[in-house]
Formats: structure tokens, C-alpha cells, sequence
């Protein structure tokens, strides 16, 4: 039997791609075993009517070890 755990992150990139991406390599470097991530929230940073920065929310999911 698996246990598995979810853990929040927040990150962000000036594509929404790129904020997914930057969240699951950074979550890669501390936590082995990923099998999934969910997107919770998307944000956005504006500036003079114009998107900066996006921001997401990911729940990832990693199995623990033992």
C-alpha cells in the first residue's frame, strides 16, 4: 500500500507554461517520488493594463518512501 502527500507550492514565470514548469522543477529538486501536480489558482500581475507575470498555485502530489 502507497502513501502518498500533497504539498502547495506557489510559482511564477511571464508565461503561464513557464510558471507550471519553474513550480514542478523547483518541487523536483526537494521532493522524490512526484506523480502528479493540479493547478489550483491562476493569477496574474498586472501593469499598465498589460500581464507582467503569471502566478499559479500547484498542489503536487509525491509518494512517500519507507
Amino acid at each position: 500500500m502507497a502513501i502518498a502527500r500533497i504539498s502547495e507550492i506557489v510559482a511564477s514565470a511571464k508565461t503561464l507554461e513557464g510558471a507550471i514548469q519553474t513550480g514542478l522543477t523547483r518541487a523536483a529538486k526537494t521532493l522524490r517520488g512526484i506523480t502528479g501536480i493540479e493547478v489550483k489558482r491562476i493569477q496574474a500581475k498586472v501593469e499598465k493594463n498589460k500581464i507582467k507575470e503569471y502566478r499559479v498555485h500547484l498542489n503536487v502530489t509525491f509518494v512517500l518512501e519507507g
